[in-house]
């Protein structure tokens, strides 16, 4: 399945506590009516250190990350292109977000995420990640496999997933290229909690994942979030 992700910032002049509510409460079950609609989770940003990883971050600072997942991005285009749906959602948005950028990804499960009442226990971390200048798009996703198979490795890792981005809006419904938003891909981790991340990353297998990062990454941008399922 496609996931289509928005990288959202709340409007400067709102608390976090009001944004995170409206945007549960109110936004959450109007985009969840979107036709063909698979999942819907969103994502509050309640931490930005980088957290075990000695590593350049990115200009990157979002209060939330959405993901919806539909069966293509066709589906997905579709959904929140044109009609009553696509306004009353840009409407909203306008009320409560100060920035929206959008990413279409192509999701790789490393690690499977436990079940409901596991996954919940659970610490999740998302990452921006930007490929080094001199690759290519095509070396990054061969090395970013690569990487996969060493995260595999590291104690402690409860699930993980990469998501490659294959397309971009800097803008909301405006198409853009890699320059205008350079972002390859979107991490996500799950731990039992932040001393297991720790310990993870301090690990032999972590310093030789990070080892591996530095030959094909340029930035990662780290966030811890509380997670929510919406539909």
């Amino acid at each position: 399945m496609n996931v289509r992700m928005g990288l959202i910032r709340k409007k400067a002049d709102w608390t976090f506590e009001d944004f995170n509510a409206y945007w549960r409460d109110r936004h959450g079950p109007l985009a969840a009516r979107a036709p063909h609609l698979r999942e819907y989770w969103q994502n509050p940003v309640v931490d930005r250190v980088q957290r075990g990883i000695d590593f350049v971050r990115g200009p990157w600072d979002f209060d939330g990350i959405s993901q919806l997942w539909f069966d293509d991005a066709r589906q997905s285009q579709r959904a929140f292109g044109d009609g009553d749906l696509a306004a009353a959602l840009i409407k909203d948005e306008n009320h409560f977000l100060g920035g929206l950028h959008i990413v279409t990804a192509e999701q790789s499960v490393v690690i499977p995420p436990p079940a409901k009442d596991e996954r919940a226990k659970l610490l999740k971390r998302i990452s921006v990640i930007k490929r080094l200048p001199a690759l290519s798009e095509e070396d990054f996703r061969r090395e970013w496999r690569v990487h996969g198979d060493l995260v595999r490795q590291m104690p402690g890792v409860s699930a993980y997933r990469q998501n490659v981005v294959t397309a971009r809006e800097r803008e909301k419904g405006q198409p853009c290229d890699y320059d205008t938003l350079p972002i390859d891909g979107i991490v996500e981790l799950w731990f039992k909690d932040t001393r297991t991340l720790q310990e993870a990353f301090a690990s032999r297998a972590g310093h030789n994942t990070m080892a591996h990062a530095k030959t094909f990454l340029g930035e990662i941008t780290a966030f811890l979030v509380d997670e929510r399922r919406i539909v």
